[in-house]
């Protein structure tokens, strides 16, 4: 049975393979199309990427350590009816042992032309999944009324006493993704 987490609350996953999935529904009287964008933040001890290929994005989809696999760019928004929007796969026993934290942040492409911000985005979500049995084992709900948020840092997945722990965050920023870029480089 999976854990219902609450914002800021861990969990220790004892599995290597996870796929992190991530979940949102658009409401459809915006009048545009929504194009969110799941990325995730590979970070040392001093929260900076070693190298700009640990930033995994839709423009580089894969880990130099092949450890994390970004999603696949869902440009239409997302209508999934509760079905992953974006996954994100991670071998935690493969990533490159400068690696103590991943970040996990979705962003709204276009939102200062498109007028567009996450009070307009319902039902969002991350899941951790184990891939070997394809079963949920925690899940995090975004309850909050991201208003005039245009950016979210969903969850984190984090290194702690050699064992890798998730965390529920739910962090809402007025700004794009070049921030994070800005903020962990």
């Amino acid at each position: 049975m999976a854990i219902n987490l609450q914002k800021g609350q861990r969990v220790s996953l004892g599995l290597s393979n996870v796929t992190l999935g991530l979940g949102w529904d658009p409401n459809s009287s915006t009048g545009a199309e929504f194009d969110l964008d799941a990325s995730a933040f590979m970070l040392g001890a001093n929260g900076k990427i070693p190298q700009d290929e640990f930033f995994i994005f839709y423009n580089n989809k894969f880990s130099p350590c092949k450890s994390v696999e970004g999603a696949d760019d869902d440009q239409t928004g997302g209508a999934s009816d509760g079905d992953d929007d974006e996954q994100i796969k991670v071998n935690l026993n493969q990533i490159d042992p400068r690696i103590t934290e991943i970040v996990f942040i979705v962003t709204i492409h276009d939102f200062e032309t498109r007028k567009q911000n996450f009070g307009q985005v319902r039902n969002s979500y991350i899941r951790i999944v184990d891939q070997g049995s394809n079963t949920e084992i925690a899940k995090y709900e975004l309850e909050e009324d991201f208003s005039i948020e245009t950016s979210v840092e969903f969850g984190r997945l984090y290194k702690k006493d050699n064992e890798w722990k998730f965390q529920a965050v739910g962090e809402g920023y007025q700004d794009d993704l070049n921030y994070f870029v800005g903020k962990y480089t």
